[in-house]
């Protein structure tokens, strides 16, 4: 449906279902984390759980779900899984809305660590 105060078609219902889906799954601070460290570089699990301060059994499910999703996908490399993310789109958010919440808060990195992974 067009709204005609601003010619914008609205989207799809299968559209906003898949949308609501990946917001859901990055409304975890544990998950954004993941993808926010994701964002900046391929790792593996290891990796991450040192980087997010989680422990090693739950990045690796907050990394099941995410790529069941879709928005995380992995390659073997020797004995390692090495993760990235998979969507150009979810960096780009992610990277927007974490960019504009640390710079309101005066900080230029996010510093801390998330806990309850």
């Amino acid at each position: 449906m067009t709204d005609p105060g601003n010619g914008f078609e609205d989207p799809s219902a299968d559209v906003l279902a898949e949308a609501a889906a990946a917001f859901g799954l990055l409304a975890s601070p544990a998950r954004l984390h993941i993808v926010w460290a994701l964002a900046q570089g391929e790792s593996d699990v290891t990796g991450l759980a040192e980087r997010v301060g989680g422990a090693l059994p739950a990045v690796s499910q907050h990394l099941t779900k995410l790529k069941l999703a879709g928005l995380v996908r992995s390659r073997r490399e020797g004995r390692r899984q090495v993760y990235f993310v998979d969507e150009p789109d979810v960096v780009e958010v992610v990277r927007l809305l974490v960019g504009r919440l640390t710079d309101r808060a005066g900080r230029a990195a996010p510093e801390r660590h998330l806990h309850g992974l």
